[in-house]
């Protein structure tokens, strides 16, 4: 992976005492810690002016902003990681510790198996079960962090976000915060149209014989 676009780690060098419990937490709809300005690509100018910064801002989607974000979210907890970690060092575990980390700024409860509203979608009082960062959140987070990765120069059958402990990971919380909120995360199946009458199979039939016998007269 030498044409991956490391993350630069040296900024720690001046302030070894630093961790990843000093990040603090954005607004964004996944309850991230808040990013460092870091490029998404070698070519992007170090200090550019205020007309490209806008033309950009107004010509990314929303998509493409957060996934920015998110790259440089991952990024910073790379360069506070004991000892820094580099990119191309990352592997799946590295993305589960990072999933863990981010559960202390989640904001959606997940009911014990010890409290009293356990499984039940709309509990009538407050409790004191933990926050956590809600499945959908995560599951989304993951897919954009699989693309940067490869956006940024990494071979598809090396990206960590899509290592096999990540898709178990993520069918995990699913399934345990599912039973903890008493909600399904299943796809709606698409409803298949109804069976048709006897007779109005019968009639396309009929129609569709006629309509054959006309063409082979007309031959």
């Amino acid at each position: 992976m030498n044409s991956l676009q490391e993350f630069d780690t040296s900024s720690n060098t001046t302030n070894p005492n630093t961790n990843t419990s000093n990040l603090t937490s954005s607004s964004s709809s996944l309850s991230l810690p808040l990013p460092l300005p870091l490029p998404l690509s070698p070519s992007s100018p170090s200090q550019p002016s205020s007309s490209t910064t806008t033309t950009t801002t107004t010509t990314l989607s929303r998509y493409e902003n957060q996934k920015r974000r998110d790259w440089n979210t991952f990024g910073q907890y790379l360069r506070n990681h004991r000892p820094p970690l580099a990119l191309s060092r990352c592997s799946g575990a590295h993305v589960l510790e990072f999933l863990r980390y981010l559960d202390q700024f989640g904001k959606t409860k997940v009911h014990t198996n010890l409290c009293p509203f356990f499984g039940l979608p709309n509990p009538p009082a407050p409790c004191p079960c933990p926050l956590r960062q809600a499945w959908g959140s995560l599951d989304a987070l993951i897919g954009r962090l699989r693309a940067a990765f490869e956006e940024n120069g990494g071979k598809p059958e090396a990206n960590p976000f899509g290592a096999r402990a990540v898709r178990l990971y993520l069918r995990e919380v699913r399934d345990s915060q599912a039973k903890a909120r008493g909600i399904s995360y299943e796809k709606k199946k698409r409803k298949r149209p109804p069976p048709l009458p006897p007779q109005q199979q019968q009639q396309q039939q009929t129609s569709g014989s006629n309509s054959s016998s006309h063409v082979c007269m007309l031959c």
